[in-house]
């Protein structure tokens, strides 16, 4: 076999000459990472102006400045800067995960050419060269491997897999050498590039380099452009809407204007500041608030979100594919399930029989033996005074063959034997049983009760380990034989106990959780069982995945529940199909080899204890490897959510509103009701601190009780309720307006009447937008006073009249005032009963 894999790379034992090395870099390039061509920084920075709203928002500054709105204009292009630096910095998370990966794989080989050992840079490696590998060496190229000595190979930075891989050349002579098409069957005699040798030594040939190694597929995948958010498309819509609607208006107004010989100046500033107050200059500004706040409390939680419209992801999110090991499960073996005859030997040998010990309150070695310790601990049964006790002077360690440990420890003057392993191996080595000091014989009857407990506990998914020993007064020979038998333990690494209610909480909330692990079937469904995840529907292995052509697979990927024995690569699979069926995805990760699958999804969630490459392709890091926590964020993405939502409906009101105004006043043939500069107050005051307030609203009372919202911003009954509210405005400003008019008072009063009870509508209407929280709205409120006060510093103020054109009013003024705009309050809840929740 090792002949057909060298004639298959066309290389020998010798390794290759100088002349072949040089040919073959040629043919298959350097051993190194290539990059996509990158934006320059001034073009990646010009691009984030290259946004329908942002182009808008900049029409608007000009239109500002031209009507002598410099304040306006200023704070518009604030805005536009702000948005186009935060933009920038996101777009550099690819070419970060990049330089991560090429820190990654500079490094030195040993190879053989020419039959010489040499040490060549490691881009230097090319298809067929013959590379030496031994302990503590990263692996420079991906390899198959053609010489072994008890190697072990830590793949961690790869899959995510902790413990260390076996590998070997006991090649099956019937499976061919196609790497592409066998990879699974050969994986315990190949070897990746970055991964580390722990143990041994071995010989490898070189079979992809650069960009075809298992790391360079991923870093092409990586650089990959990532996908708008649900967020991103909906507020690129409604900014297309918008526009449409304030070009259309403006227009409008401009020819009425002109056809009633209006002052062409004061017309156009009129239907330019209508413009102004009909874009949401304001938006991005709460969006970048909202979800920064939402990012600090995320961070608080122990999420960290690297990535800003992230944050609202979560809350849309229909499917969360967690991790089993350390997400859902605790990551620490316990003892579960116990059958014990002797309880006395049976924690002194679960204290005595292990070679794991406790420093600095961790426990340290072999989780197994650390879960077996820690239960005689809990029983009052401490290694360290036993060990004094009962010294150890031999021990017969644990292999894969013999599938047990014995330990033996001086008793007095004589010896005791301690002896644990898989229980129907310590089974067969007894021939008593000890009940509480009572030793007896071992008969078949008692043995099949014995077997039946072994099978109830391997059915419930967990690893039993079976304890036995004996008292000798020497060291003898078959020292494992004649055992006494004392019990067996189950052990399982237990699901966390706020797994449970997350999980639950996600059925609530209407979100799926699919479980997807790289355990055993049994395992997985045990632990999927028991936290809620496993119900009526179907559990899958990879290698039954693997065999479903696509269009089986999305018939029934909605009824898997669990996926088990998974390769980290099928992740992608997974991800790109549920989203194929129109669900938003969150998936977590840890390995390199999950990079493209965290990207992929819709929003990548990284585990803490994952490698940095998982981590710089992520949206979300989970600092605590805990599945609560993803949920924490869901909720906190589902509040930011409402209050986007919130903001956009008051202020698309206030746009409609103003617009209806506007435009009845036309077709009535009255003078217009608010002049330029009260329009852009009204748009300031859209804009300004009860607009910013309600983007940091408190979470719904029942927020985690309804389903994810995956439709527009402004839905069919959101449009209705803010064209009603709009409308409302209009009738309200308008009569009051008709009759300052008709009872003989000047324009200005006329005006200012108007302007006051439209900027009132705004203000009980940011009542109305408040949430249904537990928590106070006291910044509303604190905002809403503020605003009122403004508006009185601008009826009232002298120097302000002559600005904003206004006038003083009297209280019956008010009165009338006030009783028109609590009516947007009562219409409020007659709309809300009458259609229903947004």
């Amino acid at each position: 076999m090792i002949n057909k894999i060298l004639k298959e790379f066309n290389t020998t034992k010798e390794g290759l000459n100088q002349i072949e090395v040089e040919n073959r870099v040629k043919k298959y390039g350097l051993n190194e990472l290539k990059e996509k061509k990158k934006k320059s920084p001034i073009i990646l920075f010009l691009s984030q102006f290259v946004d329908i709203l942002i182009i808008l928002l900049i029409i608007a500054a000009i239109a500002a400045y031209a009507i002598g709105d410099i304040i306006d204009c200023y704070f518009i292009l604030l805005v536009v800067c702000l948005n186009a630096i935060i933009g920038f910095t996101q777009e550099y998370r690819a070419e970060k995960a990049m330089d991560k990966l090429k820190t990654l794989v500079k490094t030195d080989a040993v190879v053989r050419r020419d039959n010489e050992v040499q040490l060549i840079p490691g881009n230097q490696l090319t298809v067929g060269d013959i590379v030496l590998i031994e302990e503590g060496n990263k692996i420079p190229a991906d390899l198959i491997l053609i010489e072994t000595n008890d190697l072990r190979i830590d793949e961690s930075s790869l899959t995510g897999e902790s413990l260390p891989v076996s590998k070997n050349t006991d090649y099956d002579p019937n499976t061919p050498i196609d790497i592409e098409k066998n990879e699974r069957k050969l994986s315990s005699h190949i070897t990746y590039m970055d991964s580390t040798v722990i143990k041994g030594n071995g010989v490898g040939v070189v079979f992809a380099v650069g960009m075809d190694t298992s790391i360079g597929k991923i870093a092409d995948m990586i650089q990959e452009s990532e996908t708008e958010t649900p967020l991103q498309n909906k507020i690129d819509r409604l900014g297309k809407y918008l526009a449409l609607i304030a070009i259309v208006v403006c227009v409008f107004v401009f020819i009425i204007g002109f056809l009633r010989n209006i002052d062409i100046v004061n017309n156009f500033m009129t239907a330019v500041s209508l413009a102004v107050a009909a874009i949401p200059e304001g938006l991005p500004a709460v969006l970048t608030l909202t979800l920064a706040l939402g990012m600090q409390q995320m961070a608080k939680s122990n999420a960290i979100v690297r990535k800003l419209l992230a944050v609202e992801t979560l809350g849309s999110c229909t499917i969360v594919c967690s991790d089993k090991t350390g997400t859902l499960t605790e990551n620490k073996m316990t003892v579960r399930a116990e059958k014990i005859f002797n309880n006395d030997k049976l924690n002194l040998i679960s204290s005595l029989c292990v070679n794991s010990y406790e420093k600095d309150g961790e426990i340290i070695g072999d989780p197994t033996d650390g879960a077996i310790m820690e239960f005689g601990k809990k029983n009052g049964y401490l290694k360290s005074e036993l060990n004094r006790k009962y010294p150890r002077v031999k021990e017969i360690p644990l292999d894969s063959e013999r599938k047990r440990m014995t330990s033996i420890h001086e008793n007095g003057e004589n010896y005791i034997v301690l002896s644990k392993g898989a229980p129907e191996i310590i089974l067969d080595s007894c021939k008593y049983i000890d009940n509480e000091g009572s030793i007896d014989i071992l008969d078949d009857k008692i043995k099949e009760t014995i077997v039946n407990n072994i099978s109830e506990m391997t059915n419930s998914a967990l690893r039993v380990i079976g304890f036995g020993y004996k008292e000798c007064n020497s060291q003898e020979e078959n020292i494992e034989e004649n055992l006494i038998f004392v019990g067996l333990l189950g052990l399982m690494d237990p699901p966390r106990k706020e797994a449970k209610t997350a999980v639950k909480q996600c059925i609530e909330a209407g979100i799926e959780v699919k479980m997807i692990t790289g355990d055993h079937e049994k395992t997985a469904a045990a632990i999927a069982r028991e936290l809620g995840i496993l119900t009526n529907g179907r559990i899958i292995n990879g290698e039954e995945l693997d065999k479903l052509s696509q269009e089986e697979y999305i018939k029934i990927v909605d009824e898997i529940q669990v996926y088990a024995r998974v390769y980290p690569e099928q992740k992608m699979r997974i991800v790109e199909t549920l989203q194929a069926k129109g669900n938003i995805v969150s998936m977590t990760g840890d390995g390199v080899n999950d990079a493209p699958a965290l990207k992929k999804a819709s929003i990548g969630v990284a585990m803490g204890s994952g490698t940095d490459v998982a981590k710089e392709s992520a949206d979300m890091v989970i600092q605590d490897n805990n599945f609560a926590t993803i949920i924490k964020a869901i909720k906190e993405g589902r509040k930011i959510y409402d209050n986007i939502k919130r903001f956009v409906k008051f202020q698309v009101s206030t746009n409609v509103g103003a617009i209806i105004t506007i435009l009845g006043a036309s077709f009535m043939s009255l003078p217009l009701p608010f002049n330029p500069i009260q329009l852009l107050w009204i748009n300031i005051i859209m804009d300004g601190p009860p607009a910013q307030t309600l983007g940091i609203e408190g979470a719904e009372k029942d927020i985690m009780k309804r389903k994810p919202e995956t439709g527009d911003i402004l839905n069919k009954n959101v449009l209705i309720k803010i064209l009603i509210t709009g409308i409302v405005m209009a009738i309200g400003t308008l009569i009051l307006y008709l009759y300052q008019i008709n009872i003989g008072a000047t324009e200005t009063k006329a005006t200012t009447v108007a302007f006051t009870v439209f900027v009132m509508y705004q203000l009980f209407n940011a009542y109305n937008s408040k949430s249904n929280s537990d928590k106070r709205s006291t910044y509303l409120y604190l905002a809403i006073a503020l605003s009122f006060i403004l508006q009185l510093l601008v009826i009232y103020v002298p120097f302000l009249q002559m600005i904003f054109r206004t006038t003083s009013i009297n209280l019956y003024d008010w009165i009338m005032i006030l009783i028109a705009a609590v009516i947007i309050i009562i219409s409020h809840k007659i709309v809300n009963k009458a259609i229903p929740k947004d």
